[in-house]
């Protein structure tokens, strides 16, 4: 059985595979629509009016129709990196750096990229590396919307390639 379970994750994305200094650009992209706006900020009761209040919005500075919370194009983001940075992954550490730097409306398609910025073996674990990527998302017109750093624990091939 484990054979089988190894094909299900990608050759290229154990902690040998991100040199600092790597960049990659995610294959796959998604745009969000009103529906995970809306149901995603009333989750957790978002309630600034730039997600719910079209009129308010009309001619002021965020751009026409109303704002996708933050927190979803970051997710977007780091959701479309993670089948080439953490599909061997042990664990999310940590996120830094979060910054949101221009408006997602509804109907925006968002393109991730990576880069690593740091790769060292674990304190704790022999079969693993903590390896942090700086992403960034952008619209499918080329505008920055979100950058941040993410650290993940990734399994090292050394230890688990052929499990």
């Amino acid at each position: 059985m484990s054979g089988e379970l190894s094909r299900l994750t990608g050759a290229n994305n154990y902690f040998e595979d991100f040199p600092v200094g790597r960049k990659l650009r995610h294959a796959r992209g998604a745009t969000i629509d009103e529906v995970e706006n809306n149901y995603l900020s009333k989750a957790v009761n978002n309630t600034a009016q730039s997600h719910w209040n079209e009129h308010a919005l009309r001619g002021g500075p965020l751009g026409s129709g109303r704002v996708v919370f933050g927190l979803i194009t970051g997710s977007m983001v780091i959701g479309l990196a993670s089948q080439d940075t953490a599909e061997n992954a042990i664990a999310e550490v940590g996120l830094d750096k979060l910054r949101f730097v221009s408006p997602v409306h509804h109907g925006d398609t968002i393109y991730a990229y990576s880069e690593v910025l740091a790769a060292s073996d674990s304190p704790d674990r022999e079969d693993a590396g903590l390896v942090t990527f700086k992403h960034w998302g952008a619209t499918h017109e080329d505008r920055l919307v979100f950058e941040g750093e993410r650290t993940v624990l990734l399994k090292k091939r050394s230890h688990w390639g052929d499990r």
